[in-house]
């Protein structure tokens, strides 16, 4: 089977065109919200057993589909659930949302900076880290996304596109584990 992210191109380019082609930025904003709430309501488990039940049409899942998204549904949004609901790509759309995401990024000039903390950031915390990110980003646009994980123990990992910054406690430990381990 195809990587999720290869099925899931297409469909975020052809909504990324729909979106553009309305003309506004306040369109893109809209469209990226809807893909996002489309992929929230498709990562349900009620929505993957109804998507997976033999018995529903595309029709009768689309009903009920189009009846729990709150955002309301223009043509182009509804043809857009059609073909993602009748092409069987509805476990796609969570990857559609983030490729849809990062599309709008690019055209923004901008990029989405997750920053993974043991403890909750303060706002200067999260100022004087995103005003490091920006010089080493050569000024791109970040958006901080802040998120606690005890797990990481203390420090902070920061993740922005395919670039990973680690300097948590957690990982400062598991490289010494694999450096006393390997000799």
């Amino acid at each position: 089977m195809a990587e999720l992210s290869t099925i899931a191109r297409p469909y975020a380019e052809a909504a990324f065109r729909v979106a553009r082609s309305a003309g506004s930025g306040a369109d893109l904003n809209a469209w990226n919200a809807l893909v996002a709430e489309l992929a929230t309501v498709a990562s349900t488990p009620e929505m993957r057993a109804l998507v997976l039940d033999p018995n529903l049409t595309p029709d009768a899942i689309y009903g009920v589909f189009a009846g729990v998204v709150k955002s309301p549904l223009g043509t182009e949004a509804q043809n857009f659930l059609r073909l993602v609901i009748e092409n069987d790509r509805v476990a796609a759309l969570p990857e559609v949302a983030v490729q849809f995401a990062a599309l709008k990024n690019r055209l923004e000039g901008a990029a989405d900076a997750e920053i993974a903390s043991a403890f909750p950031l303060s706002d200067a915390q999260v100022n004087e880290l995103m005003v490091g990110l920006t010089k080493k980003f050569g000024g791109l646009q970040l958006k901080a996304r802040v998120k606690i994980e005890p797990e990481l123990i203390g420090g902070v990992r920061i993740t922005v596109g395919d670039e990973v910054f680690d300097t948590s406690v957690r990982a400062q430990l598991e490289r010494m584990r694999t450096t006393l381990t390997a000799a």
